[in-house]
């Protein structure tokens, strides 16, 4: 079972991540965005460590609410909302529980998926973070690290397709041949999941 301190250990893992990862995601974002991506998510994720380290909610879905609230006040753009949604949905079908299940935590994250789906508007195949998130849930029955490896693929995919949805697809042909920032940066909050849980 997963308590609160194992999701306090996955965004500390993220931060720590998307530290190291910052500038490898604002040259991802550098032909087809705005060349902030990484610096963006570093001081979001930062802001969520530090109002973790100050404010520590007793539960699964608390700290995953908490995350994403941080995360929307915190990160310009639209990856604020986008990952602020998808945690702050995800704490939000976890509801009060002290402790969750490894079933549990995929149906949130699921949850947490659809809510950016629909947001955003983005189905798979249009070179978004849902490229790397639908398949990385899909893989949670199976593993952590089936899931860390499943979002990996997936963000690597979106390299030869043209973006449909977000600042990207303004580029229309020219989006074809770059890596989407915003699964590279999914593809880690994964692996920071997989590392929390020692896979």
């Amino acid at each position: 079972m997963l308590d609160a301190d194992f999701f306090r250990r996955w965004m500390t893992a993220t931060a720590a991540l998307v530290d190291r990862e910052a500038e490898r995601l604002t040259a991802l974002d550098s032909p087809i965005g705005d060349a902030d991506h990484g610096s963006n998510l570093q001081r979001g994720f930062q802001a969520v460590k530090d109002a973790l380290d100050k404010e520590a909610p007793g539960t699964p879905g608390g700290v995953l609410t908490l995350a994403g609230r941080r995360l929307i006040s915190t990160v310009g753009g639209a990856s604020g909302p986008l990952y602020g949604t998808l945690l702050r949905r995800a704490g939000k079908a976890l509801g009060d529980e002290a402790e969750v299940s490894a079933e549990q935590l995929a149906e949130a994250l699921r949850t947490g998926v659809d809510a950016v789906r629909t947001l955003g508007g983005a189905a798979p195949g249009d070179k978004t973070m849902i490229d790397a998130l639908v398949p990385a849930v899909d893989a949670l029955g199976e593993s952590f690290a089936a899931a860390r490896a499943a979002a990996e693929e997936g963000a690597v995919a979106t390299t030869p397709l043209q973006a449909r949805k977000g600042r990207a697809s303004y580029l229309g042909e020219r989006s074809i041949g770059h890596q989407d920032p915003g699964a590279t940066s999914s593809a880690l909050l994964i692996a920071a999941l997989a590392e929390a849980a020692g896979e």
